[in-house]
């Protein structure tokens, strides 16, 4: 069954090439104009698997439509397409509760990786137990207790994607092509990032299988 996404882009034009392109992909996409005929859709009932909102928009911008929709306990991924490029920009868009944040102009084969992604991670679901931490699943949110624990976005996905495979190998190139896409860093900052996360959990937590991967222990050591 093909991914539903709702669309609001008020640029006709631009919005119609969004729905083509995904269209061609495989998924189904609703495409709105404005958010108030967007709310009543959704409040009637109308179900979506990922939200791809503009932020400039006709009644009420896009972080206040997203912050409105959180408010009423609507948990589906979101990620945001705006032409702002100020940081604090950036930072009230995840503040409303976005799981992703995309510049105009938006290169629309990156756009469909992050949809892919983003999809690929609200299918793994709910909290699970790592030694003395809890993880979100879906949000890739680390928590202390209640506490959420601070962590680069790259460190939460690469704990996501390892706990998701928990007890088996992930090929190091498929962790870089997770994280990175076509931009390669290199297998030095990922083992950067395994020793944070062996910081955290243990240094047995995380087993090396040299020239091959990683793997992230279904138990971890007392």
């Amino acid at each position: 069954m093909p991914h539903r996404v709702l669309l609001l882009e008020d640029d006709a034009l631009f919005g119609e090439t969004l729905v083509d392109f995904l269209e061609e992909e495989g998924f189904e996409v609703d495409h709105f104009l404005s958010p108030r005929p967007l709310l009543d859709t959704l409040y009637e009932g109308g179900r979506y698997d990922l939200y791809l909102l503009d932020v400039n928009v006709p009644e009420m911008n896009g972080f206040e439509l997203l912050s409105q929709l959180r408010e009423s306990g609507d948990e589906t991924p979101a990620i945001y397409i705006t032409s702002a490029r100020d940081k604090e920009a950036v930072a009230q868009g995840f503040g409303s509760g976005a799981d992703d944040y995309m510049k105009k102009p938006i290169d629309l084969e990156e756009m469909l990786l992050r949809i892919r992604a983003r999809l690929r991670r609200a299918g793994r679901g709910g909290r699970v137990r790592v030694g003395d931490y809890t993880f979100d699943m879906e949000r890739l949110v680390l928590y202390d207790g209640e506490t959420p624990v601070q962590m680069p976005k790259k460190l939460s996905e690469l704990l996501g994607l390892l706990l998701h495979n928990r007890g088996e190998v992930v090929a190091t190139e498929e962790i870089l092509q997770e994280l990175y896409g076509d931009e390669n860093p290199g297998t030095g900052v990922l083992r950067v990032y395994i020793n944070k996360l062996k910081q955290l959990f243990g240094k047995e937590a995380i087993r090396n299988i040299r020239g091959v991967g990683y793997c992230f222990e279904k138990e971890l050591p007392a």
